[in-house]
């Protein structure tokens, strides 16, 4: 066998086996608990082939996205459980209004408020600007339908 096919041969061979590091994996996930809501079907075909720069990669879970390798920086999950008021910051990013989780920081989870279904996003501050990741997810969360509350609206504890 000529040594260029051979090279090819050994090259699928190594992929078809998980062999090459160079290549990110399927990122496991758990699905939210509304995971199977038809409005979560219609973000996660929307999702963005990338996040501030970090390119998607393969979940194994129902109505969930992930950017970025060889560490994942940017987790989505739509379906989780609609957040009541909260003393928690509140932004509107996108069009939409996010309550803002920094008790992990560098590592922060943002939670639309005002959707139905809800979505999380879980970031890596550090490698992410938290608006840049929500800015370059707008367009799919802005397809969510929207309940009668807002940031400006939330009272305050």
């Amino acid at each position: 066998m000529p040594r260029p096919r051979l090279a090819v041969v050994s090259l699928c061979a190594l992929v078809l086996a998980g062999g090459l590091t160079g290549c990110a994996g399927t990122v496991a996930m758990t699905p939210a608990a509304d995971a199977n809501d038809p409005d979560c079907a219609a973000v996660t075909v929307r999702l963005p082939d990338t996040v501030a720069g970090q390119e998607r990669r393969w979940t194994d879970a129902q109505a969930t996205g992930a950017w970025g390798a060889p560490a994942t920086t940017v987790l989505l999950r739509c379906g989780v459980p609609e957040p009541g008021p909260s003393a928690l910051p509140c932004e509107t990013v996108g069009g939409t209004d996010w309550i803002v989780d920094d008790s992990e920081a560098p590592n922060y989870r943002f939670t639309t408020y005002g959707t139905s279904p809800a979505v999380e996003v879980y970031l890596d501050g550090e490698l992410v600007p938290g608006r840049t990741a929500l800015d370059a997810l707008a367009s799919a969360v802005l397809l969510l339908p929207r309940t009668d509350r807002s940031c400006s609206e939330r009272p305050s504890t």
